[in-house]
């Protein structure tokens, strides 16, 4: 039976990736690198900003060392909060869906992304007090796809991780999920059902997570 659920954050409850990759952009074309929309969607999503910046810089044969990858993760946060302002990036439903699920389950976040991030997003829909904890970019050992931030999330939870459920978007969410020992059920906000056949269970909206489809994993 499941005693708890952790939700992914970007591509989940918040449409923000397209955010996130032209925050990325503004960052890495002064260094006269680009990110292209497809190889930043086929390569680069699940990662965190420290491990998106590491990434692009080894495949294209070049290297930051810890204080330039500092400094562009702190450049990428500032442009990211300032695209952020424009306005409400929640998915459709994605309100209903976390009041609904919160009142069956204790509720966390396991995301790549950074902790004010996801605070000023659930803040500003008063989500926040449906969420027992946040584990965020650089909070574990190792990001996504490693199983770090889920076996976290469901140590801070207080349970098994194989009664904890996970609610991703992306195949390296899923992977990070299954490793640590979480059912998962994947969302097609991101990549089509294609791309999410290691999930145990997909949907094509937030309106389909109800309790009866979470309790019928067993």
């Amino acid at each position: 039976m499941i005693a708890a659920i952790v939700f992914d954050f970007d591509g989940v409850l918040v449409d923000s990736e397209p955010l996130h990759l032209r925050a990325y952009q503004e960052v890495l074309e002064p260094l006269g690198l680009s990110l292209p929309r497809e190889q930043y969607y086929a390569s680069y999503l699940g990662y965190d900003d420290a491990g998106v910046f590491r990434a692009v810089a080894e495949d294209r044969q070049r290297m930051f060392d810890g204080r330039q990858l500092d400094a562009l993760i702190e450049e990428k946060c500032r442009v990211f909060d300032e695209l952020l302002g424009g306005g409400d990036i929640m998915y459709p439903g994605a309100a209903e869906c976390v009041t609904r699920l919160a009142a069956e389950w204790p509720l966390g976040i396991a995301s790549g992304a950074a902790r004010p991030e996801i605070e000023a997003a659930l803040g500003g829909r008063q989500l926040d007090r449906h969420f027992k904890f946040i584990v965020a970019a650089g909070e574990t050992l190792a990001g996504k796809p490693a199983p770090d931030p889920y076996a976290r999330a469901a140590e801070l939870h207080g349970v098994a991780p194989g009664t904890c459920l996970a609610i991703e978007d992306s195949r390296w969410g899923i992977e990070s999920a299954k490793a640590a020992g979480l059912w998962c059920i994947a969302i097609t906000h991101t990549y089509p059902v294609a791309e999410l056949f290691e999930a145990d269970a997909i949907v094509t909206s937030l309106n389909e997570l109800t309790p009866q489809l979470i309790k019928w994993l067993r």
